[in-house]
């Protein structure tokens, strides 16, 4: 009777000596694999981590007029709004005044590198999965995984494989973020109007002539929101990526909760906001300037 009730009163388990050996022998074949093909891994990285130093490098070596002046051209034509152009150039005073602009150039260039591999990947998967359903089938679990599943628990497996440094901060976003440019890239292509398709084909287009003439740029809105979703989610995770090695605004307020710091982690988070303001509205007005050339409303 006793064991009956302890049976509904404690959930049943496997016993400990099995599943102490199942997690050693996990942990076991995990590390003979990076210790077995870390190094080839590693160099197999090595062009990323070489494109990631240039864009800082060219952001911090760059004069910060220069790169104003830039941003602000990019935010003048996608918004047509002189407001928000002296937003930015206020916003950025603020950044350079506080010292805090080599930190933002670094996080810059960390947040346009991890956005350029997030599209590049996640275009050509967002195609595949419009143009075929079985695709969908089984690329869809593993998004949903890769939103649910905490940052921390897969920095474990990559900072074993690679170590502390750029290059796992790096996958590790890209993993975070590129679910939303993979999802809006599918559904923007699915999205385009069948009768639009049937036209196409009844002039004879091919299925490559279909896709770059005709669906992809109808869900070049769709596509934008996918941008900009990556980009936040990459933004989001410069603080976590800091654990690992990044350099940037994130390390800051990474000493700031180290240390208590309660100035310097304001500070270096409002920087971090406000770089996210900044990609946030251009590549939203982007997006939208888009949606009116389609319409034919724009100016």
């Amino acid at each position: 009777m006793a064991d009956s009730k302890n049976f509904f009163l404690e959930f049943p388990t496997l016993p400990v000596e099995l599943i102490r050996a199942f997690k050693k022998s996990t942990d076991a074949a995990y590390k003979g694999f990076s210790r077995e093909y870390g190094d080839l891994i590693e160099s197999f990285f090595n062009p990323l981590l070489k494109f990631l130093v240039f864009w800082e490098k060219l952001l911090v070596g760059t004069p910060w007029m220069i790169i104003i002046g830039v941003i602000c051209v990019f935010a003048y034509y996608g918004t047509r709004s002189y407001k928000i152009v002296i937003g930015i150039i206020l916003s950025f005073f603020f950044v350079g005044y506080m010292g805090m602009w080599q930190d933002m150039m670094e996080s810059m260039g960390f947040i346009i590198v991890a956005t350029i591999m997030s599209i590049g990947l996640g275009i050509p998967l967002g195609v595949w999965m419009a143009k075929s359903d079985r695709a969908q089938a089984i690329i869809t679990p593993v998004l949903d995984f890769m939103q649910t599943l905490p940052p921390f628990v897969y920095l474990i497996p990559v900072v074993m494989l690679l170590g502390i440094g750029k290059i796992p901060g790096l996958i590790s976003v890209i993993v975070y973020a590129i679910p939303p440019m993979i999802r809006l890239t599918n559904l923007g292509i699915r999205e385009v109007d069948r009768e639009i398709l049937e036209a196409a084909d009844s002039f004879g287009a091919t299925s490559w002539q279909k896709l770059t003439q005709v669906q992809f740029p109808l869900a070049l809105p769709t596509i934008f929101a996918g941008v900009n979703q990556t980009i936040m989610m990459a933004l989001a995770m410069v603080i976590i990526a800091s654990m690992i090695g990044v350099k940037g605004l994130g390390q800051e307020v990474l000493r700031a909760i180290t240390n208590q710091y309660f100035t310097l982690g304001m500070l270096n988070g409002l920087a971090i906001v406000i770089l996210a303001i900044v990609f946030d509205r251009i590549s939203q007005a982007y997006g939208k300037r888009i949606q009116k050339h389609r319409s034919g409303d724009a100016i």
